[in-house]
């Protein structure tokens, strides 16, 4: 089973989240967001397996917040359009198994997705 990670490099925690899923020997596929930032597609199917609303998924301390800090984050319309927008706002890491996503914060709780699958 296949794990996509959305990850920054220059985030400890989703440095964490790929050096544990790692060793305990997942198969993943390493996907920077801000490199190549998603799609509304993508970011639409990427919710819908998360179980976590706008309060967890948006980085409201980023400057760029401050752009879009109207954004209802209760509204998953209003919070697709901030994320499209600004990239950085998405929270980091998330693994993703196709199934379900989790948010790595903190990074042990991308195992989940490992025990989901035992």
């Amino acid at each position: 089973m296949a794990i996509t990670l959305y990850h920054n490099p220059r985030c400890s925690k989703s440095r964490q989240a790929l050096a544990l899923l790692e060793e305990h020997g997942a198969e993943v596929t390493v996907r920077r967001y801000l490199d190549e930032p998603l799609n509304e597609e993508e970011l639409r199917d990427l919710m819908s397996r998360l179980d976590a609303d706008g309060e967890r998924l948006v980085r409201t301390q980023e400057a760029e917040w401050q752009e879009v800090d109207d954004t209802d984050l209760q509204d998953q319309e209003q919070v697709i359009a901030a994320l499209l927008r600004f990239p950085k706002l998405l929270e980091r890491p998330i693994a993703d198994d196709g199934k379900r996503a989790v948010i790595g914060r903190p990074p042990e709780d991308v195992l989940a997705l490992l025990h989901a699958h035992d």
